[in-house]
């Protein structure tokens, strides 16, 4: 009941105070903010003692405090004035000998959190340099940081590069009016936590790969707002990795991301799933991969999504909803009852996030511009998904030199049940706009689509669907026929269809 009442409270964007405690100034305690003297000792001490006190407030002064490994208890905020930077230390060493730990940690703690207007940061390029340093002189054990990946990258696995903040198993949390800067590895990452306000923070962190801008993992009672994440992976990722756990009652709404992989993100963990989840008046800029990045892959059950307000410009892919089987047991995924409505993209021709740092790896084979897509696999299909006032304007271009799969050759296309979820995992597709396989119960209504430039390739291609509903449908541009194909589609309804021409053989329905 208690769990309850707060989202309650949550939800409708009340406040919750808590009886006046008392400050700990961690510069009157000793710490020097110089930038370079460590202050774990005092800070932890501070936090020690609040704890033991029944819970107060550390203030984090003006001035740049320099800080290894800090562990969050019960009833104990820290609270970063304007002006104050906490600087996690760049001696790898300081995160521990192995596993490294992240800067901030909570585990089974509840009343905590962090306020103010001061930033933290991980100072990400000073300690990749340590590590690099420990990595070449065999003082830190690393399988893969000389191993060339698919992309043609090298970095240190992600155990070697610290967190900047990570709660485990803690209820009722505050993040709030922060930046978080210059992280190595996920910026911050809730896990099993319930009851949390995540609001009017800024998240900046290009340094390195594997670096969302935030990582809810299997948390229950969240609300995240009004915060903004540029971010060299995911921007806003929701994870399930565990079976009996998943993420519930999400609300994320009136936030701005920039990625150089996917700005919203359900997985690619996703052993439990995702219930429940609100997403409103999200707006998404110079992201590589997709806006609206829906996964269930690895046997949980992804369900009840509202996702409305979107809109992404410079964006390599508008919408992904995949239901796949990496998980190696024999559960199978479930990806049901999902609602999108009021999305505008914009994809262009070059590369989204061409020029900033660690820009996302490209396919390494030759394409043409990927179209979103939404699939299931045979005999388990992706069901009732509505997709409601969307618009999206294509670059077009496309060329058959490049890439070609011919309408005939539709049982070519793979369904890769065990890949990696991502836009481009089919290869090459036969639609420039939309390509959906495997549905049950498809609705579409209001849609727009244009492409900039002439693209032989059809709009739109429906395959193995059990009920499809088009309803104001607009090909705004295009002149090569057809403009939708619907091959082994059952139920099918259309009115008020608009293509660049009526001619026989603009839309194609095949058994």
């Amino acid at each position: 009941m208690r769990g309850k009442l707060l989202f309650a409270l949550i939800a409708t964007g009340l406040t919750i105070h808590s009886p006046a405690q008392k400050i700990y100034n961690i510069e009157k305690l000793g710490a020097k903010g110089d930038g370079q003297t460590s202050n774990t000792l005092v800070i932890q001490q501070a936090i020690d003692d609040a704890h033991a006190n029944g819970g107060g407030t550390i203030v984090i002064p003006a001035g740049k405090f320099v800080t290894g490994v800090i562990e969050l208890k019960s009833n104990v905020i820290i609270q970063l004035n304007a002006n104050a930077s906490l600087l996690g230390s760049t001696k790898r060493i300081d995160y521990g000998p192995k596993n490294a730990s992240a800067l901030i940690v909570a585990n089974d703690q509840h009343h905590i959190g962090i306020t103010g207007k001061g930033t933290i940061s991980g100072q990400g390029p000073d300690l990749l340099k340590d590590i690099y340093r420990m990595l070449n002189n065999g003082t830190l054990e690393d399988k893969e940081w000389k191993t060339e990946n698919p992309w043609h990258q090298t970095r240190p696995e992600e155990r070697n590069r610290p967190k900047i903040i990570e709660f485990k198993n803690c209820d009722t949390i505050t993040i709030k009016g922060i930046s978080i800067k210059d992280g190595l590895c996920w910026v911050q990452n809730y896990k099993n936590c319930s009851n949390i306000i995540i609001d009017s923070i800024r998240v900046e962190s290009n340094v390195m790969w594997n670096n969302d801008g935030i990582d809810i993992t299997d948390c229950k009672n969240v609300r995240l707002t009004n915060s903004f994440f540029n971010a060299d992976d995911d921007g806003i990722c929701l994870k399930s990795e565990e079976r009996n756990r998943r993420c519930e009652n999400i609300y994320i709404a009136n936030c701005t991301i920039r990625s150089s992989a996917s700005a919203l993100k359900f997985g690619t963990a996703s052993r439990g799933g995702f219930k429940n989840i609100t997403i409103r008046n999200i707006k998404i800029y110079d992201t590589y991969r997709s806006a609206i990045a829906l996964e269930s892959v690895d046997g949980g059950i992804l369900e009840d999504v509202d996702i409305r307000n979107v809109t992404a410009t410079n964006t390599g892919n508008a919408i992904f909803i995949r239901l796949g089987h990496r998980n190696r047991d024999s559960v199978i995924s479930k990806l049901r009852r999902v609602y999108i409505g009021n999305v505008k993209v914009f994809v262009p021709k070059d590369k989204a996030d061409k020029g900033y740092p660690m820009e996302g790896p490209p396919p390494d084979f030759r394409h043409n511009i990927f179209p979103s897509s939404i699939s299931g696999l045979p005999g388990h299909p992706v069901e009732n998904i509505v997709l409601e006032n969307i618009d999206i304007i294509y670059p077009g271009g496309a060329s058959k030199d490049s890439a070609y799969v011919p309408l005939d050759s539709l049982t070519s296309i793979p369904n890769n049940a065990n890949a990696y979820p991502e836009f481009s995992m089919f290869g090459e597709l036969p639609a420039w706009a939309f390509y959906a396989r495997h549905i049950t119960g498809l609705t579409m209504k209001n849609i727009k689509l244009s492409s900039q430039k002439e693209d032989f390739r059809s709009a739109m291609l429906f395959d193995d669907i059990n009920g499809l509903t088009l309803r104001k449908i607009q090909v705004a541009t295009g002149k090569h026929l057809p403009f939708l194909v619907m091959n082994n589609t059952k139920k099918l309804m259309m009115n008020t269809i608009s293509l660049p021409t009526q001619d026989k053989g603009a839309v194609l329905i095949t058994k």
